[in-house]
């Protein structure tokens, strides 16, 4: 009889410890901010020269500015299929960043701003490009640029991790009601002939 009660006395206690709320109480795992120090931009027109954006900010948020080069003026009226790349250099290599991106596209997106010049911007690529993800929203790592007239000014190309995607106006690339958190931003000074 001692020995019944034994082990009803062990499988109580094995069953009261297997049904603890430990596991509520850890930790959420800590997703680390993706370490960006290059944009590179490039611009492919239907026919013509590929026109590059570059901007490496070696020391991040530090007071040096980043190095901008371009590498030629853009052509008036016309189209340009436009893709970003992100880099982390801040080591020596050239780890790319945009995989990290495409991976969470759910949680950034892309915004385009141009002051001074003719230009329309519109996403092409949305959440589902980057599978598993299935959303609708756009990510904005592919895009098209459609020039104006002749003109200069600038172009701005920010990252927003975890923008309000639903917010109004946010879909169609106003950064204004996005929220979240600026994770890279360059601005170019371009010409348009």
């Amino acid at each position: 009889m001692k020995t019944s009660k034994l082990i009803v006395a062990l499988f109580m206690a094995a069953f009261v410890v297997g049904c603890s709320d430990d596991d509520n109480d850890l930790p959420e795992p800590v997703n680390q901010e993706e370490v960006i120090t290059t944009m590179n931009v490039t611009l492919t027109p239907s026919s013509g020269d590929v026109v590059t954006f570059k901007s490496y900010d070696s020391d991040g948020d530090g007071p040096n500015e980043p190095i901008i080069t371009i590498n030629g003026p853009l052509k008036a009226n016309t189209s340009y299929d436009g893709e970003v790349q992100l880099l982390n250099e801040s080591d020596g290599s050239a780890k790319n960043t945009t995989e990290e991106i495409m991976e969470e596209a759910d949680e950034h997106q892309f915004f385009y701003a141009h002051t001074g010049i003719d230009a329309n911007f519109t996403y092409a690529d949305t959440e589902a490009s980057y599978p598993p993800l299935k959303g609708s929203n756009p990510v904005g790592i592919k895009f098209n640029l459609q020039t104006g007239e002749a003109g200069s000014g600038t172009i701005s190309i920010t990252l927003i991790h975890e923008p309000e995607k639903n917010a109004d106006g946010v879909s169609g690339g106003d950064i204004t009601n996005a929220a979240g958190e600026t994770d890279f931003t360059a601005t170019f000074p371009v010409e348009i002939q």
